[in-house]
């Protein structure tokens, strides 16, 4: 069977737009607000992002109307803010323009495109077979990883940064993003 890796490539790109652009919409009304935040308090904006996903898929109810999806994308914006922060420290104030601040967005999402497309390559598209659910369970596991890192204060002995767990958590909601709009 053929791979179609440009499909993929297309709705990666395609899901990321749609990421970006209500990203820079929140920075118009909200500035870099994010700039503020400290690592673990990061850590846990993805952590209870993904806690509601889960929550959700198991109840099957959302009761403030809001659905799974909406939460991938946060996840996305987050993880991409988490790279930003990991680059650059917290600060104590907005200290970027809204227009540095999407030119960091820009790269770091190219990133995880770049990312995405070697792995992607190597699994031969893995994850079209796997259940969203499992997307889920993998980014909590992920979260973890980066809380056990963030404990650790990094020194790990043999484990990938909190870079690389920002990239994998982007990415798996990415593919939960597009799978939720097959």
């Amino acid at each position: 069977m053929a791979i179609d890796n440009n499909k993929t490539n297309a709705q990666f790109e395609q899901t990321v737009a749609e990421c970006r652009a209500l990203f820079e919409k929140k920075l118009h009304d909200y500035g870099a607000s994010w700039r503020i935040l400290r690592p673990t308090a990061l850590t846990d904006q993805l952590f209870i992002k993904a806690k509601r996903i889960r929550s959700l898929e198991i109840k099957k109810e959302s009761l403030v109307g809001e659905g799974i999806r909406p939460e991938f994308i946060a996840l996305i914006n987050y993880g991409i803010v988490g790279l930003i922060q990991l680059s650059k420290g917290f600060a104590d104030a907005v200290d970027i323009s809204n227009e540095q601040a999407m030119v960091l967005y820009d790269q770091y999402a190219k990133e995880a495109l770049e990312l995405m497309k070697r792995k992607n390559h190597d699994y031969d598209e893995a994850w079209r077979s796997m259940r969203v659910s499992s997307y889920t369970d993998l980014i909590l596991t992920k979260i973890q990883r980066i809380k056990e890192i963030e404990d650790l204060d990094g020194q790990t002995l043999v484990s990938e940064g909190i870079d690389a767990n920002y990239m994998d958590i982007i990415n798996y909601a990415v593919f939960g993003v597009i799978k939720l709009s097959e």
